[in-house]
């Protein structure tokens, strides 16, 4: 399976605007004005990557996600269009976000993504699904395909191949 560099339909990543004063800074995370109509949030985490570590690659049949990366710390986030009917489909993306570049992006259903944690400290991720995990009350099964438990899989091969130093 072969992906070539290239945009991802569907795929919305925008830096955060941050407005700074003698407190710190202040970034909006999304606007409901501003999200594409057929994306709307239903639940948000929070996780602490740790240096060097990768999440994924996975993808999900009905979520899409909306991460934001504000700091501490940086992420590599790659993504893989495998969407047959998607005009981008085979494209492949890679994204450096974080403190350095903070921002976020949506990434639809049927996307694989995966990001590493590439700064020696560890990194704060901020999800905002368009799913309840597990669905209501947690009582559905989880909308993941796991890619990363199976090392001979196409994804997992390009991440390690791409991986960029700590």
């Amino acid at each position: 399976m072969t992906f070539q560099k290239g945009p991802i339909e569907g795929v919305v990543i925008a830096p955060f605007r941050k407005f700074v004063d003698e407190r710190g800074w202040l970034a909006e995370i999304f606007r409901h004005d501003e999200l594409p109509a057929w994306f709307r949030p239903e639940m948000s985490y929070v996780s602490v990557t740790n240096p060097g570590v990768l999440r994924g690659p996975h993808e999900h049949v009905d979520q899409a996600d909306l991460f934001c990366w504000v700091g501490p710390g940086d992420f590599k986030l790659t993504l893989w269009d495998n969407r047959p009917a998607s005009p981008t489909y085979r494209n492949r993306m890679e994204v450096a976000m974080g403190a350095n570049n903070p921002g976020s992006a949506i990434i639809p259903k049927g996307v694989v993504h995966c990001y590493r944690c590439i700064s020696h400290e560890p990194g704060l991720v901020i999800n905002c699904p368009d799913r309840l995990f597990m669905g209501q009350s947690k009582q559905q099964p989880i909308d993941e395909i796991r890619h990363e438990d199976d090392p001979e899989n196409p994804f997992v091969k390009d991440e390690l191949a791409r991986r960029l130093p700590n």
